[in-house]
């Protein structure tokens, strides 16, 4: 990790994250804390007693409450600051929050998950004024094929036939990821195209249940909800789906599909396209266009030696172009540019 690098890296780290024992087992000091709101004092006073005692360079704030109460903890210090953003949108000029977090003069860097995350970024502005084209980057998060290895899960237990086709869908139900459009996709195909689709993740307030419920396809539409071994399922997808309509920065699940070799399609949206070369790795769809989605999928289903060639070359291309090694060296490289300042 970055810490090998001849950086010595102390992490502020909430004690139920989900990777926590993967960062305590790196070079780096592991320190349970928690921020508990937008605006958290104690967070705050947190952040400026860690600064006092481990006399950092730099400060990487990698989420929106980090952002926000790291900002407020570095005023008067000459610390660089280094924030993240993983989301294509929602950084609005006439919003004060984006002034207090991403707009903030005090911000050296953006470290964006993907070109069009930073593309997004240079195009914010009001009357002539942008962002300084020198205050983004973009950096790849990093993916090991040894991370995908387990088996995939056997989908026959949850009411899925053991020779059925399986179209899948691993999303948290928000308006912008198109779960709609999917199930609208699905009901389009003709009856000689019997799919499964499996569903996996919060529906949260969503009428989904009701939908699916009322679809003239219901017995072939499986609801899983939230499955902490959402990668293992998806492994065991004939072919995944990422219907989303905006807003994607570098999308998690479909990179988790493609390094378990499973065909994918997904909507050109954010950073889809710089994951999937279309017809090669995957399939790449027109947001919001559920015939062209259910096209795709009749397609991949009547050739298998194409779903077969597009699993092979998505696997390959998480393996040679969205390495960790890559994500490590560009951010030991962004370091070392700003402490040489």
């Amino acid at each position: 990790g970055i810490a090998a690098r001849d950086f010595e890296l102390r992490v502020l780290c909430d004690p139920d994250a989900r990777n926590r024992g993967v960062i305590e087992s790196s070079a780096a000091t592991v320190i349970p804390f928690v921020i508990a709101r937008r605006f958290d004092s104690t967070a705050v006073d947190g952040i400026k007693r860690e600064i006092r005692e481990f006399g950092p360079e730099i400060l990487h704030l990698c989420d929106n409450r980090a952002v926000l109460n790291g900002l407020r903890a570095a005023r008067g210090t000459d610390l660089r600051i280094v924030v993240y953003r993983g989301n294509v949108g929602n950084v609005n000029v006439l919003n004060p929050l984006a002034w207090l977090r991403y707009l903030n003069p005090r911000v050296d860097r953006i470290v964006c998950v993907s070109d069009s995350v930073r593309d997004y970024l240079a195009n914010v502005g009001f009357l002539g004024w942008r962002l300084p084209p020198e205050r983004l980057v973009t950096i790849h998060k990093g993916h090991d094929l040894a991370w995908y290895t387990q088996a995939p899960v056997d989908l026959e237990p949850l009411g899925v036939p053991h020779d059925a086709f399986v179209v899948g869908c691993v999303a948290n139900w928000r308006p912008r990821k198109g779960i709609e459009i999917l199930i609208d996709a699905c009901e389009r195909l003709s009856s000689d195209v019997p799919v499964h689709l499996v569903l996996v993740g919060d529906m949260g307030k969503s009428d989904i249940p009701q939908r699916v419920a009322a679809s003239p396809i219901a017995n072939r539409v499986h609801v899983l909800g939230v499955r902490p071994d959402a990668p293992a399922v998806a492994a065991a997808f004939d072919v995944a789906v990422l219907p989303a309509v905006t807003r994607e920065g570098l999308p998690k699940t479909v990179i988790e599909a493609m390094a378990f070799g499973v065909t994918t399609i997904a909507s050109r949206v954010g950073g889809v396209a710089e994951l999937i070369e279309d017809g090669v790795s995957g399939i790449i769809v027109p947001p919001g266009d559920a015939r062209a989605l259910a096209e795709a999928i009749a397609r991949l289903h009547g050739d298998s030696q194409l779903r077969a060639s597009l699993g092979r070359r998505a696997k390959e291309r998480i393996g040679t172009r969205f390495r960790v090694e890559d994500t490590i060296d560009k951010t030991a490289a962004l370091y070392r540019s700003l402490v040489a300042r």
